[in-house]
């Protein structure tokens, strides 16, 4: 998969945990086939924390598992959180536990974050969503909006399933561009990768297998990395897993990660508080300081020069990489905790 540079860092520094909320279900209405919006208002009616676009918000479904939603409303001072949840097939359970929300339901969650902002000095922005992939770059087009930003919005759909359809509409008028198929949208969007004006600045969210297709396209055609960001709306790839070793530096201890494991079950096991929501590589959250080693890289999140210069792993889905010359067997990784 093509990785693009680093993008905009979170405005929670990594490692530190968000500020916790208390929500109130105030309406829960189907959207489109398997996709349900919640709007969520602060349990004392107040005004809830403001975010930037591109926003997510962490809901908590169960103890110590917490699902992450693209926030899709105004960010500025809101009334009411928005989230957009399709109902996976198949999942863990964190979907159907959403669709299954009622009026009046209290939430647990905490305070949104975003590492998928606009880049606020770019000549023009053009937004590529596939499927649920819409609702960060709905919020990105509020933004672009009220800004008076140019930009455009490129938005594939499976038939019959495009939530938000009206609103981008009235918001978008022509800068809409909205496909059944991946071929009518290539038709359109690889003609339009070639003439974008200098400075352009490309988002995609979606499915894996569009982003890689857009990011690949994208660098054949010599975008500049720092130009392309993405949000993956899919779990990061396994891979084999071998034991290893962490040490941590500021407590002085060694744990061993067995191979039925992650990294992150491990520290958890041993009683470390590692900051954590998807435990799939796509959010971010448990971002952990590598004081040295070699790590296994497998997440979503950062970029390649990131991974290339090995200051940050994601404990989990990311492991200690294999010594070199020693095939079948792992270093060890030592972890600023």
């Amino acid at each position: 998969m093509t990785t693009p540079a680093p993008v905009t860092p979170p405005a929670q520094p990594p490692g530190r945990r968000r500020a916790e909320l208390e929500l109130v279900v105030a309406a829960a209405v189907p959207l489109a086939p398997g996709i349900r919006q919640l709007t969520l208002v602060a349990s004392d009616g107040a005004r809830l924390p403001s975010h930037p676009p591109g926003a997510n918000l962490g809901l908590r479904w169960r103890p110590g598992r917490i699902n992450s939603y693209s926030l899709t409303g105004d960010g500025d001072s809101p009334a009411a959180y928005q989230v957009s949840v399709l109902n996976v097939d198949g999942g863990a359970g964190g979907s159907a536990w959403a669709h299954a929300l009622r009026e009046g339901t209290r939430v647990g969650a905490i305070a949104p974050r975003s590492g998928f902002i606009p880049a606020a000095k770019a000549r023009r922005h053009l937004l590529i969503a596939g499927g649920i992939g819409i609702t960060p770059l709905l919020s990105h087009a509020r933004w672009h909006v009220r800004w008076k930003n140019d930009f455009a919005l490129y938005y594939v759909h499976r038939k019959g399933r495009a939530p938000h359809l009206d609103e981008l509409r009235d918001l978008c008028g022509d800068r809409l561009h909205r496909y059944e198929s991946r071929d009518a949208l290539w038709a359109d969007l690889g003609p339009a990768l070639t003439r974008q004006p200098l400075g352009t600045q490309l988002y995609a969210c979606g499915p894996l297998a569009m982003i890689d297709a857009v990011t690949t396209k994208a660098g054949a055609l010599h975008w500049p990395g720092r130009r392309i960001r993405f949000e993956a709306f899919a779990a990061a790839a396994e891979g084999p897993r071998l034991p290893f070793r962490a040490a941590l530096t500021e407590s002085a201890r060694q744990i061993e990660v067995t191979a039925g494991e992650t990294l992150l079950e491990a520290l958890e096991r041993a009683g470390l508080d590692v900051p954590s929501m998807c435990r799939q590589g796509v959010c971010g959250e448990c971002r952990t300081a590598v004081a040295s080693g070699r790590a296994d890289h497998r997440d979503l999140v950062l970029s390649a020069a990131e991974k290339a210069a090995g200051q940050w792993i994601m404990p989990c889905v990311s492991r200690a990489a294999a010594e070199d010359g020693k095939d079948g067997e792992h270093g060890e990784l030592e972890l600023r905790l």
